[in-house]
């Protein structure tokens, strides 16, 4: 389905419904959590319609699930190439008339042709373009933050592009780094943030402040 508008999608009676997310993910599917339960609570104006998975078995495809989401898995070991896997997967994502693709923590690059145009976002659990790049997830993210000595660090939403973590950033927030932090206590007050900015952007995108919602 393609659009000119900039703004959440409008039936044929004009009135505006929720922005349609595809979620991908690798792991536990916290983020997604979180999203669903600002869908329930009826503060996120987007709607989680399917979810993929690089990954069979893990815990983010059971809460899906159990929310009443279409899922599905989509091993490499299964295609010839990564660029097949990716093709096949946002072919399906798209058979479910997907307005924007959400990543969350979902661990490997995209290939960004098979996007096709759709937009796709991604969180990152630093202050891009610091503590970026490839094998920068999860607690590597911020065992490199203390490393360096940073006295602060937070969490990025940006636009995904053919690079780890370097699409066109779009909102950003920043904790503070204590002097007595480990990665454990860093990633618990990330995360803190993660899950009100990413609902958030989502919410911005979808009143039209990066363009359009769907790709023509």
């Amino acid at each position: 389905m393609s659009a000119t508008h900039a703004t959440s999608a409008v039936d044929a009676e004009g009135t505006k419904v929720p922005l349609r997310l595809a979620v991908l993910l690798s792991g536990t599917g916290r983020t997604l959590e979180n999203l669903l339960r600002w869908q329930h609570d009826g503060r996120l104006q987007a709607r989680v319609v399917c979810v993929a998975s690089n990954k069979p078995g893990v815990r983010g495809l059971r809460v899906a699930e159990e929310a009443g989401v279409d899922t599905r898995v989509f091993p490499r070991s299964e295609y010839p190439t990564r660029s097949a896997r990716d093709r096949a997967m946002l072919d399906w994502v798209r058979g479910h008339d997907t307005d924007l693709v959400v990543l969350a923590g979902y661990l490997a690059l995209l290939e960004v042709d098979a996007l096709k145009g759709l937009p796709a976002l991604n969180i990152h659990p630093a202050l891009l373009p610091r503590h970026g790049g490839p094998g920068c997830y999860g607690h590597h993210v911020h065992e490199a933050v203390l490393a360096a000595g940073e006295r602060e660090s937070g969490c990025t939403v940006h636009r995904v592009d053919a690079a780890y973590d370097r699409g066109e950033i779009l909102a950003q927030a920043r904790v503070p780094v204590f002097e007595d932090d480990d990665a454990d206590t860093l990633a618990a007050r990330v995360f803190e943030a993660e899950c009100w900015l990413y609902p958030e952007t989502i919410n911005r995108w979808a009143r039209g402040e990066w363009g359009r919602t769907r790709s023509e």
